[in-house]
């Protein structure tokens, strides 16, 4: 994938996000800034999701760690274990609530 695929891409994830997010769990407020995706739970923790177009990788940092996502044959899958993207944002977002989350994947258009 080029660059302009890449960030078009990933601008449709965070937006799908941003939108997940804001309209299923009231306690956190979103906020998108360039190359990142700030999710701020109502305790003051983040997750914080972010591109890095050099690399064409997806990252997630959060209280349990840092990600790193590549895109491989239709998913972003972590460069350290394999995890896949949505698995690890449930698993932080339900770390914050205190609950299980299941984030489904954006599906391709």
């Amino acid at each position: 994938m080029n660059e302009t695929d890449f960030v078009t891409l990933s601008e449709n994830i965070f937006d799908y996000i941003d939108d997940y997010v804001s309209d299923h769990f009231d306690a956190f407020d979103t906020e998108k800034s360039g190359n990142v995706l700030t999710l701020e739970h109502e305790d003051g923790a983040q997750i914080i999701i972010n591109r890095h177009a050099a690399n064409q990788e997806l990252w997630i940092a959060a209280k349990s760690g840092g990600y790193h996502f590549q895109y491989n044959d239709g998913a972003w899958l972590a460069s350290r274990d394999g995890s896949e993207f949505y698995a690890v944002l449930s698993q932080v977002l339900g770390e914050l609530l205190g609950e299980k989350v299941t984030v489904p994947a954006l599906q391709a258009a």
